[in-house]
């Protein structure tokens, strides 16, 4: 006996079917959007000291929660990020982020490392906006530090709809306006601020 005709043209979409399916049960990756996109981005050239993972290497490790930890209040960070390790001990600083840290407190300038950190921010010398420095800051915070993106510090500065952000990427805003962050080096400004 002979197949149908039309069992042919059946069994040739089958493949085809198959690949459809198997497709339609893969979860949609998730994309990036707002200061998270943009820190994804900038990041890649935070990688060649921080670890493409945040693992460290010439510079400190921010995986695992350690930039939390060196960093519970997000303005410190954007303020260290923005002026560079250099600048604090400059400054007068001898220590950066929480003075209580587990495993003590990191050292303004050199970092025993064999590197400092460079600023980033226009002011300091550096060759990222606000906006950018936002971004990598979130990114690292929230991506490779593990940080709770249900936190009210989340939905304030690194949210897709974060007002802070678009005042600094539509020019309306800069560090030295917003919520105390600063473009100079200063204290420890601690949780208290986080929100």
């Amino acid at each position: 006996k002979k197949m149908p005709f039309w069992a042919m043209g059946a069994l040739s979409l089958l493949p085809i079917w198959g690949f459809l399916y198997v497709r339609g049960l893969t979860p949609e990756e998730k994309k990036a959007s707002g200061p998270m996109a943009v820190g994804e981005t900038v990041y890649a050239s935070c990688s060649s000291c921080h670890g493409a993972d945040g693992g460290g290497g010439v510079g400190r490790p921010l995986s695992n929660g350690e930039v939390l930890k060196t960093f519970p209040n997000i303005v410190d960070q954007l303020n260290f990020v923005y002026t560079g390790s250099q600048a604090y001990a400059q400054a007068g600083y001898t220590t950066y982020g929480d003075p209580d840290r587990e495993g003590g407190a990191h050292q303004a300038g050199y970092d025993g490392k064999g590197a400092y950190m460079p600023q980033q921010g226009a002011k300091a010398g550096g060759g990222l906006t606000d906006a950018e420095i936002l971004g990598v800051v979130c990114h690292e915070r929230y991506t490779i530090g593990g940080g709770d993106q249900a936190s009210d510090e989340f939905l304030k500065w690194c949210a897709p709809d974060s007002e802070i952000y678009a005042a600094l990427e539509g020019g309306a805003s800069t560090f030295d306006s917003v919520d105390g962050v600063g473009t100079a080096p200063r204290d420890y400004v601690g949780t208290a601020a986080a929100g």
